[in-house]
């Protein structure tokens, strides 16, 4: 039986920091697997979660919280099946709903196979200033069906911040779990924590308008294609992602100031430089970056917008900082 705990949250509120956080702290005798799902086409997170130690499978396109499931299926068993693991983080997309997951990691089919334990749903208590977060469905799922919230990110919250965390909490019930941390760095003990919600929720929107293949791999460059993008659509958002091979290299300051003035919601990316890797995340204006030695095997960069947003516009300053 796999010990298994879903991991969710909006977008940006820090679910792959979490996931790092909780890899980096498994025991040492445990074998552990990541079931990563993005709303983007081509798969930053399996770049930033590679070198984790855990077995891992990507879904791309935003298709786990999907009506048939079937990308989800596939990676789910494959995971059991394959590897074994001890232990399973499931993280599906920031934008997507929860209740076809659970409703499948609770069917007949998996009871020999995986223990559902306590869903962690992850809140950046700032969104809660935010009108159009709030109003949005899956948002609002996603934490009514979670047994424990993790108000994450607390050392970046004004007084009005935690004001607006408190007066949420008094909405909810009271026996609602709610654990305050910084950097996603949580307890690991809370994954052992039991399954107790039961809530019946509402079924949600699973439209995608995806223009690339869908797979369990993220988007790969064909023949000897230097770069590729790929959109998806959904839910009143849109992503633009772009691979590049592994002898682009991109001019670091030229990135940075690209990644800084994009006009999104979410910016990630890694991608190689004369000084080795880049890693970018910027989540509205936080923005957090990390230099690594070495090479990636391709630089991966996505953007997720709600405003309508000149892709033409940011891929043609994003060609023109390349060094090779």
């Amino acid at each position: 039986m796999t010990k298994t705990n879903l991991i969710t949250g909006f977008l940006g509120s820090g679910k792959t920091t979490t996931v790092l956080h909780l890899l980096a702290n498994k025991p040492q005798n445990e074998k552990w697997a990541v079931l990563v799902n993005e709303f983007g086409e081509i798969g930053i997170d399996g770049a930033l979660l590679a070198d984790s130690g855990a077995v891992l499978k990507e879904i791309p396109g935003g298709c786990m919280c999907c009506v048939n499931g079937l990308p989800m299926q596939i990676g789910l068993n494959m995971l059991l099946k394959q590897a074994k693991p001890d232990r399973l983080l499931i993280e599906p997309t920031g934008l997507g709903h929860p209740k076809q997951i659970l409703s499948l990691l609770t069917s007949d089919v998996y009871q020999s196979w995986l223990t559902l334990n306590a869903t962690l749903c992850l809140l950046d208590a700032r969104q809660l200033a935010d009108p159009r977060v709030v109003a949005n469905e899956n948002f609002r799922d996603q934490l009514a069906a979670a047994d424990i919230i993790i108000a994450n990110k607390t050392d970046a919250y004004t007084d009005s911040d935690n004001l607006a965390l408190a007066d949420w909490m008094g909405t909810q019930d009271p026996a609602l779990r709610v654990e305050s941390v910084s950097q996603g760095k949580i307890n690991p003990n809370l994954l052992n924590e039991p399954r107790r919600n039961q809530r019946e929720l509402p079924d949600g929107q699973h439209h995608h308008a995806h223009q690339s293949k869908q797979g369990l791999a993220a988007l790969s460059l064909p023949g000897h294609q230097r770069w590729r993008r790929a959109l998806n659509e959904a839910g009143g958002y849109a992503s633009c992602g772009w691979i590049f091979d592994g002898d682009t290299i991109f001019d670091t300051a030229g990135f940075l100031d690209w990644a800084r003035q994009a006009p999104a919601e979410r910016v990630k990316a890694v991608v190689r430089i004369e000084e080795g890797i880049l890693k970018v995340n910027r989540q509205g204006q936080d923005l957090k970056i990390e230099t690594l030695p070495g090479a990636p095997l391709d630089s991966r960069v996505e953007i997720i917008s709600r405003d309508k947003t000149d892709w033409n516009a940011l891929q043609s300053i994003l060609l023109k900082i390349r060094l090779t």
